[in-house]
């Protein structure tokens, strides 16, 4: 498999409209400047950015639910396979030419049907001192005249299956004829007419002779009539025996049971496994396919993924195993949230409403071009992190930006942006617990670790409703995720203000941050919009008064 990996741009958890638009734009700014690069993103599309997807004809991006190293990160391709029905002389080719110690075995379909070692192999050819009964082994008489290069002198039905043993003619007529029994495939050198005769009595399978030894009329005759195969081979007795051993089906020796792994799973859930059991090799399987392999001699760890950041920059906020990615980028508005790197990277941060503003003019700064769908999601953007320009973390450089990108778009700015809001401003059939968790982000205030959500109304009453609820899933929430505090931002687009809820404690930092008494659940805050502008300023500030 090709280790090259793509970069993925990746907004943060429970992403809005900014952080879905502004990953699509800036994989798409990046793979017009030659990087492979995938938008992606590691939650749920709410109703207003699918407004915006589906008016612009645009996808949603990927999603990652998080970056943990998995089994398809270290998985080798299955260049190599057998058969169910092929013979255990080609698996010993073809694990001898390749130094191979286990082999997949695939059926006449295509699907997994077991893994045969080389110690399947070798248990099989330490049996070979015995006579092998080939009864339950599926081996076709077509298949024992080729193992032993055999030509056929008396024909007979060569697609019957062996139900006898493979048998050596070496003693005295009478002693040989004991010894045979129906369904055998015996072996005779030449001279031994008389035993020949007798044995042809017995309706054996096939009867050969060895050593290219002459067949006289009368033993050809006789095979004819009974319908025994009869056939010639150069080889001697014992090397013929050994040979048709040989031609036992792999899907006889196989093992069947065995520990197969699919390319999702964690390798740190599947490593306790490999650890616990002797395999060298491990098959990966998607719907009963074999896809590839995992050996445990090459379970290192595997190279990080590549992650740009956009719309976010605190560790909290980011996808879950972002410790274990390589942050090559940062492209974000917010406040610098304490993310540390292993190496310097490229960091652009500007006090602009939204991420999509910062993106928009990198295009225009690198000389490429904006399609329409791409200048009309980073319109989107602005318009919802700005709240169609009336959230105080608009600047003019983000209605400047907006305008020229709606002459890209082709739409009029303010009638899609009112459209855009109302498509994203109804609850409909949220939940409450998906309501309490949309665009929701993580934050420390000092010694507090807080969630702050927002959801974007035209009217209270229908949200307002639901107040009682609303708290149960935030204070069921809070209490699982072991937050101090949880703040739901309930945004009126109309009246320009919000209803903030919040459940935990201490409730004292709430009512010094906005000046109100905050005793009970809720406060109303008039001509507040923006979480990043008018929420997070004051309650940092309140922490810094109340631990100091």
């Amino acid at each position: 498999m090709s280790n090259v990996k793509p970069i993925y741009v990746i907004g943060h958890r429970n992403p809005d409209t900014d952080s879905i638009c502004s990953s699509l734009a800036y994989a798409a700014l990046k793979q017009a400047l030659g990087q492979d690069a995938v938008a992606a993103r590691t939650g749920q599309v709410n109703a207003e950015t699918k407004y915006a997807l589906e008016y612009f004809g645009v996808e949603a991006p990927m999603f990652l639910s998080d970056l943990y190293p998995r089994v398809k990160d270290v998985m080798l391709d299955s260049d190599t396979i057998v058969r169910e029905t092929d013979t255990l002389r080609e698996l010993g080719k073809i694990m001898q030419e390749k130094s191979l110690r286990s082999v997949p075995v695939t059926d006449e379909e295509g699907l997994l049907a077991g893994i045969v070692t080389v110690s399947d192999l070798a248990q099989r050819y330490f049996e070979e001192i015995n006579m092998q009964n080939l009864d339950k082994a599926g081996v076709y008489l077509r298949a024992v005249i080729a193992s032993i290069e055999g030509k056929v002198l008396a024909s007979a039905d060569e697609d019957t299956l062996v139900k006898g043993t493979v048998r050596i003619a070496s003693s005295s007529r009478h002693t040989a004829a004991k010894l045979v029994q129906p369904g055998d495939v015996v072996l005779v050198g030449e001279g031994r007419y008389d035993s020949m005769m007798e044995i042809l009595e017995h309706e054996i399978a096939c009867l050969i002779m060895t050593d290219e030894g002459n067949v006289p009329d009368d033993i050809l005759d006789k095979a004819r009539a009974k319908h025994i195969l009869l056939a010639v081979t150069a080889h001697d007795a014992y090397t013929a025996a050994r040979l048709i051993n040989q031609c036992v089906p792999v899907g006889y020796i196989m093992k069947k049971s065995m520990i197969s792994f699919g390319q999702q799973q964690l390798l740190s859930d599947i490593k306790g496994t490999i650890a616990s059991t002797n395999f060298r090799n491990y098959p990966v399987v998607e719907n009963g396919r074999l896809i590839g392999l995992v050996s445990r001699d090459n379970l290192m760890v595997p190279e990080p993924e590549q992650v740009i950041l956009v719309d976010h920059n605190e560790r909290g906020q980011a996808i879950e195993g972002i410790e274990n990615a390589r942050i090559v980028e940062i492209i974000d508005h917010h406040r610098l949230g304490g993310m540390q790197t292993g190496e310097p990277i490229y960091i652009r941060e500007e006090p602009v409403g939204c991420t999509a503003t910062i993106i928009a003019n990198m295009y225009w700064q690198n000389n490429v071009e904006i399609t329409a769908p791409i200048a009309g999601l980073l319109l989107s953007a602005i318009i919802s992190d700005t709240v169609l320009f009336k959230s105080p973390t608009c600047t003019a450089y983000d209605m400047k930006t907006a305008e020229r990108l709606a002459g890209i778009a082709g739409v009029k700015m303010v009638q899609y942006g009112m459209d855009m809001l109302k498509a994203g401003s109804g609850i409909g059939d949220m939940s409450p617990i998906e309501i309490v968790k949309n665009d929701m982000k993580e934050f420390q205030f000092g010694d507090y670790h807080v969630l702050i959500s927002q959801i974007s109304v035209m009217g209270y009453e229908e949200i307002m409703a639901l107040k009682d609820r609303l708290l149960e899933s935030m204070s069921a929430v809070s209490e699982q995720e072991n937050f101090d505090l949880m703040l739901l931002m309930v945004t009126n687009i109309l009246e320009e203000s919000t209803e903030l809820l919040y459940v935990g404690s201490p409730k004292t930092l709430i009512g010094d941050a906005f000046k109100k008494d905050a005793s009970g659940n809720s406060i109303y805050l008039p001509g507040v919009m923006s979480r990043k502008k008018q929420i997070i300023p004051p309650m940092s500030e309140a922490v810094r008064r109340l631990q100091n």
